[in-house]
């Protein structure tokens, strides 16, 4: 007789600067791609799942790819995202540990290929972003009665910059719900984060996420776009240190046209979700 705890499907949680995400070795589930999505919302949801800002599957790299592997990664509302910095780290490190992948390796996502050096013994994942594209500078955004000077660049998925005086006082929930929405950045929208510039060498950040939509913990790509913007402006070094939310340091470095993103990825727990507890269709 079919129980409710039939078919348990193994998953890894791990956490990379503070955001946290649920990880499925889809070699094993072989979970259609159309049903990824309603998996994500379901298994993301704090308190009814098991809680998370995004949730991505592990599977094969097609044949003659050169790559490791390739993911699926869907934020926590089931949207598809073409990238995630601190995933991408999280998704190296444990592809490693799997055997998935050597220490060096490039991996797929829907914004392009993305290499990826895990240093063992040390916690710490170096990726290189995909290229950055569509920079614009000092874009007046009307926001109700205010004029806000506002950034843009898309780091496989759109970011916007806004830098602040004070980011503790910040209304990142407001503003960045406002901005993210923007018609400036229909139909897509975007990210929105807000910088506060210590010194040419380390920046304070907090980010609004798409898809998340709210204030996360970190956000890799966030921090690499803030640092890409600081760094047009002559507001940092084309290497900086980027203090998230969360308390965690990301670095960022510019190298010609090439972007690099290190920081921390750790596999907090794993265990076993059980597909029928949470309205979902198992194998």
């Amino acid at each position: 007789m079919s129980t409710l705890f039939d078919n348990p499907v193994p998953f890894f949680k791990m956490q990379g600067c503070g955001n946290d995400f649920v990880i499925i070795d889809n070699r094993t589930l072989r979970l259609p791609v159309e049903r990824m999505a309603a998996w994500a919302v379901k298994v993301c949801r704090k308190a009814f799942g098991v809680g998370a800002d995004g949730l991505f599957f592990l599977e094969e790299a097609p044949a003659g790819s050169g790559l490791a592997f390739r993911w699926h990664f869907y934020n926590s509302d089931g949207s598809r995202a073409e990238m995630c910095g601190n995933a991408s780290r999280c998704a190296a490190r444990l592809a490693h540990a799997l055997g998935l992948a050597p220490e060096r390796h490039a991996f797929g996502t829907d914004a392009g290929p993305v290499a990826a050096e895990v240093f063992p013994g040390s916690g710490l994942v170096k990726v290189q972003l995909t290229p950055p594209s569509d920079l614009t500078l000092d874009i007046d955004l009307s926001i109700n009665a205010d004029i806000l000077r506002v950034h843009f660049v898309v780091l496989g998925v759109p970011h916007t910059v806004l830098f602040v005086e004070d980011i503790a006082a910040a209304d990142v929930a407001r503003l960045g719900r406002e901005i993210r929405f923007h018609g400036r950045f229909a139909p897509a929208g975007t990210n929105v984060n807000f910088v506060q510039v210590l010194d040419k060498s380390t920046l304070l950040l907090r980010t609004y996420e798409r898809g998340v939509e709210a204030e996360t913990y970190a956000c890799g790509t966030g921090a690499a776009a803030s640092q890409i913007i600081a760094s047009s402006l002559g507001r940092s070094k084309p290497s900086a240190k980027l203090i998230t939310t969360g308390g965690e340091t990301l670095t960022v470095s510019l190298e010609q046209d090439k972007v690099f993103l290190q920081g921390a990825a750790e596999l907090t727990f794993q265990g076993e979700l059980y597909p029928r507890a949470l309205g979902l269709d198992g194998n």
